[in-house]
């Protein structure tokens, strides 16, 4: 889920490498933030070893879902189960960038529990994300049915919007989260979400496209681990690699200022997998989007979703 907005809605990350032999047409559904820094420096890790990522932002993950669905991207990120579960076409996850953590947020003056959002209306990512299947999981365990649903994309335009009033309950990332506490305090309630375990970002693609390209898609994943297990091991480097690679340079200084504390954050409470999700990070999924409502079929298995064919061969050359 995004975080902050970066002054470009395509980036070519590819721009004439010599040696290039295959380009990878990457849909994500928001705008560059810093929580795309790790794939932004997976993809350049990639060119240098003959793969080219050309990332394309698109208005919201339903229309980045569709047009991988179209064949007008090769990979997309996010968790849209249930769109992927309609559709003819065969598209399977492969790789978990990151698993969930995120905070439902009232304001203090309308709701201060759970149930004070029973008849309620509330905010979330879009249809079918994380931030949805979280909210409607939560509304079933306490008993409670929400008025209406709004998507609003941007965990930072929720957080304004909760600042100035025209949102009153809504569910943010850390670094929003942080920020709404940080400018308007005791004013608003993080409501308890107990264990969630689910991915919030994966990639997925068609089963043709991953079986015809493993090689190449096998090189991303690689450098999606490594850079991964960079940030585990020193939440730090991404700022150093970030430097080095001349990544986000319209950033503004003081959003700049949240890059450090977003991933020693993210990296202590350990959303960053090392070992790109594989078949635990499916089962988890498969069991929480199904107790969201997300997933309908009964009794899912881990090859209905998922191909892990590429992230095991990355994960035998990283070994």
């Amino acid at each position: 889920m995004k975080r902050f907005i970066a002054a470009f809605a395509v980036l070519a990350l590819t721009a004439g490498t010599a040696f290039a032999q295959t380009k990878i047409k990457y849909a994500l559904g928001d705008v560059i933030s810093i929580d795309e820094l790790p794939l932004l420096v997976a993809a350049e890790r990639a060119k240098k070893r003959g793969v080219e990522v050309e990332v394309t932002s698109f208005k919201n993950e339903e229309i980045a879902t569709q047009a991988v669905i179209n064949g007008q991207a090769d990979i997309g990120q996010g968790t849209p189960y249930a769109a992927l579960e309609k559709v003819t076409v065969p598209i399977r996850f492969f790789v978990q960038l990151s698993s969930l953590q995120f905070f439902p947020v009232v304001a203090n003056e309308h709701y201060k529990t759970w149930k004070d959002l029973d008849g309620q209306e509330i905010a979330v990512q879009g249809r079918g994300t994380g931030t949805e299947a979280i909210m409607i999981l939560m509304a079933k365990q306490h008993g409670i049915k929400y008025k209406s649903i709004s998507y609003v994309p941007g965990s930072n335009v929720r957080a304004l919007a909760l600042i100035k009033g025209t949102i009153r309950a809504s569910i943010l990332d850390a670094t929003n989260k942080n920020f709404l506490m940080k400018e308007a305090p005791g004013k608003f309630t993080i409501l308890p979400l107990g264990q969630v375990k689910a991915s919030d970002e994966s990639l997925f693609a068609r089963v043709e496209y991953l079986q015809k390209n493993q090689a190449a898609v096998t090189v991303l994943v690689e450098e999606l681990i490594r850079v991964n297990r960079e940030i585990n091991k020193n939440p730090a480097s991404i700022l150093a690699e970030r430097k080095k690679l001349g990544l986000l340079k319209d950033l503004p200084a003081k959003l700049e200022e949240e890059i450090a504390p977003y991933f020693k954050e993210a990296a202590a409470s350990g959303i960053f997998p090392n070992d790109g999700g594989g078949e635990t990070a499916a089962k988890n999924d498969l069991e929480f989007y199904a107790l969201s409502g997300a997933i309908k079929k009964e009794n899912p298995k881990v090859e209905d979703f998922w191909h892990l064919a590429a992230l095991k061969a990355a994960l035998a050359k990283l070994k």
